[in-house]
């Protein structure tokens, strides 16, 4: 059994004389770090399970982990589960049912909680999709990337496009609401070859499509050696021809990477977006929590045989960090700049404390540069703001705001 720590908080300055008038939406957060392989673009914390896998002795620590936490988020309920990895369609039915069991009886999930478990086709099995369903995910996320065999060998897949097919159709058979991660500008991939990839995604019937550019990380394989990519302005006519056949195809294009039909927008992301609170657990899980007085990021120890060594001890986290108040409008507008309909202004001050005046001078001059649009109480980036977002942002970052 995990012994169990109580985290205290350490006290910190209060944001302004009132504060935050309430803690905003909670989420949960929880990584399962391992994949069948690494692929050579992946930054994230996924690590190949040399020797297997002890879900138990992980399922253990995600419990620990949770009760040493229970302390922060007391009575606050929940409005988002996110099971993301890794490759957590790795993890075993039981393992899963077992997993969410554990959380509902330990914190207060709405009634209509939004659950994801993130799949990859490769590991995709029609037992396990129901089950999986059974235990109460409600969302299912697949990384399919492409749909051409030659482009997914170049990534580095362990699936092709026959199991990505067969992926989506046995998702579509339990779930109501279906995620495609899909990406673009891969290495020497045509236009008519990025085009053939949304026409299908969008002819298989998933109310949900996240497509991203390929990006060449640090501490990567591709970064080290880079593939053959399109240039920069193939890349830019193939990012206009997603959002172009997916609006067409009655998706809304709601935030940079992420194209939603109705009903169908992921609630946990957009709690992401509007600084929303999430408390993340399992190794290397990031989580940022507010109370009253103060907001603070934390990280759990990143490499899964140090998280579970350390949870042997109570001891799962690696870095805790007050955000100072002169980090907070930057902090808030990198993630509400994200959404193409911005963001109601007073949403402002009730997720960050701080009065609008904040932002003020930063949002002048971002507008005057034509990056940024106020309209009936709402503020967000201009086509050319959505276009050129990292040069939006720079105006809110700290050294910006005075």
């Amino acid at each position: 059994m995990i012994p169990i720590r109580p985290v205290a908080v350490p006290p910190a300055p209060t944001l302004t004389v009132s504060g935050l008038a309430a803690p905003p939406p909670l989420a949960l957060y929880i990584h399962w770090p391992w994949c069948v392989r690494k692929c050579p673009y992946c930054d994230f914390n996924s690590h190949e399970p040399h020797g297997g896998i002890d879900e138990a002795g992980y399922l253990a620590a995600l419990i620990g982990d949770l009760e040493a936490a229970l302390p922060q988020v007391w009575n606050r309920p929940v409005g988002s589960v996110f099971i993301g990895g890794g490759t957590p369609s790795l993890m075993s039915a039981a393992t899963a049912d077992a997993l969410l069991a554990a959380i509902r009886m330990r914190l207060p999930l709405q009634p209509d909680a939004e659950i994801t478990l993130e799949a990859n086709p490769g590991t995709a099995e029609a037992g396990k999709f129901a089950a999986f369903r059974a235990a109460g995910v409600t969302r299912l996320s697949i990384g399919v990337q492409s749909f051409d065999d030659a482009k997914l060998a170049a990534l580095g897949r362990i699936h092709d496009a026959g199991e990505a097919r067969q992926a989506i159709e046995l998702a579509l058979r339990h779930f109501e609401r279906v995620n495609l991660d899909l990406m673009y500008a891969l290495p020497r991939q045509t236009l008519a070859e990025a085009q053939s990839d949304i026409a299908i995604a969008i002819a298989s019937g998933v109310g949900h499509v996240s497509a991203y550019h390929l990006t060449l990380e640090p501490n990567t394989p591709f970064h080290h050696s880079p593939p053959p990519l399109p240039d920069d302005d193939l890349a830019a006519d193939m990012q206009e021809m997603v959002e172009t056949r997916l609006a067409a195809a009655g998706f809304v294009h709601y935030e940079t990477s992420a194209f939603a039909q109705e009903g169908q927008r992921c609630r946990h992301n957009l709690n992401y977006w509007t600084f929303g609170d999430y408390l993340g657990i399992g190794a290397g899980a990031h989580g940022k929590l507010s109370n009253h007085e103060r907001i603070w990021r934390e990280t759990r120890r990143r490499h899964p045989r140090a998280y579970l060594e350390a949870a042997a001890r109570g001891d799962f986290i690696a870095t805790r960090k007050e955000v100072a108040i002169e980090e907070l409008p930057g902090e808030f507008m990198m993630n509400a700049l994200r959404l193409s309909q911005g963001f109601a202004v007073e949403l402002f001050t009730e997720r960050t404390g701080l009065p609008l005046a904040a932002i003020e001078k930063s949002a002048l001059a971002a507008r005057r540069e034509g990056l940024l649009e106020t309209a009936d109480g709402q503020l967000r980036p201009s086509l050319r703001g959505r276009r050129f977002l990292n040069r939006l942002l720079a105006f809110f970052l700290k050294d910006s705001v005075t």
